[in-house]
């Protein structure tokens, strides 16, 4: 369990990030864009885009900052798991991937 209110909400925010936005934007149906019609509806579209990357981004460097900090006081007691901290220095990069695509997704 999540202990850290900040964790909460950064998490919280990029799982409704990752699940939610990707289900609108496959909901729309084809045919004539909304975004066409309205100009106020490609710029809320251009802020989405900007908002899912920008809080994937800021999940990724919160995540990067608990696990370099951690990963360095054991690199001190244990070389030898140097590997699997990069592993871990790595994985939350995929965050920021999703949010790209996510970007990319609303943008479409």
């Amino acid at each position: 369990m999540i202990k850290n209110k900040l964790a909460k909400v950064v998490f919280g925010s990029t799982f409704l990030t990752a699940v939610m936005v990707p289900a609108m934007a496959m909901a729309a149906e084809s045919g004539t864009s909304v975004a066409d019609l309205d100009p106020a509806v490609g710029v809320a579209k251009y802020a989405a885009a900007g908002a899912s990357m920008c809080i994937a981004a800021m999940s990724a460097a919160y995540a990067q900052s608990r696990i370099g900090a951690a990963g360095a006081g054991t690199l001190a007691e244990r070389p030898e798991a140097g590997t699997t901290l990069i592993v871990l220095m790595a994985l939350p990069e995929v965050i920021v991937l999703l949010g790209f695509v996510i970007a990319f997704m609303i943008q479409a």
